[in-house]
């Protein structure tokens, strides 16, 4: 993980802790695809590896965005903690991830599959339908915006 280099040692971990804990606790994203230069934002239910490189959601086949990441595999994904309070201007936390879109093999499925159900076990039938897709984006950039100004870009190895 790159943090840039004003990010000292120390708050990498507290960064790391605030991301996990930000991820963990959120159940929906917002995400954000496009197809011929027409954006188009859902609602989507995620779960994350650990090492913050992977986020997981599920869509059928026969939606906009399942279509739209077909067309083109690049999106972004919102989470935020926001409360819809005026407070949430100091107060809240967003992140957007951004990355490249891609259909998980049945041979990749299994263990993406099972951290998704454990945080959404309601979405468990959905998810084994034939019709389901579950997707992965691979994060490339992490921009997380707290503190109302406070802004940092962080790059993730491959």
């Amino acid at each position: 993980m790159y943090f840039g280099e004003s990010l000292k040692l120390e708050s990498r971990t507290d960064l790391r802790t605030k991301l996990k804990a930000l991820f963990d606790k959120q159940r929906l994203g917002v995400l954000s695809t496009q197809k011929r230069n027409r954006p188009y934002a859902s609602l989507v239910a995620f779960a994350v590896t650990d090492d913050l490189k992977s986020f997981v959601f599920a869509t059928p086949r026969t939606t906009r965005k399942y279509a739209n990441i077909m067309a083109s595999s690049r999106a972004a994904l919102l989470i935020d903690n926001r409360s819809n309070r005026a407070s949430d201007f100091r107060k809240a936390m967003a992140v957007t991830v951004v990355g490249t879109v891609r259909e998980l093999r049945k041979s990749q499925r299994s263990r993406l599959i099972r951290l998704y159900t454990d945080k959404h076990s309601h979405l468990e039938d959905f998810v084994r339908s034939p019709t389901c897709a579950v997707m992965c984006i691979d994060a490339e950039t992490l921009h997380i915006v707290d503190q109302f100004q406070h802004v940092i870009e962080l790059r993730l190895s491959k």
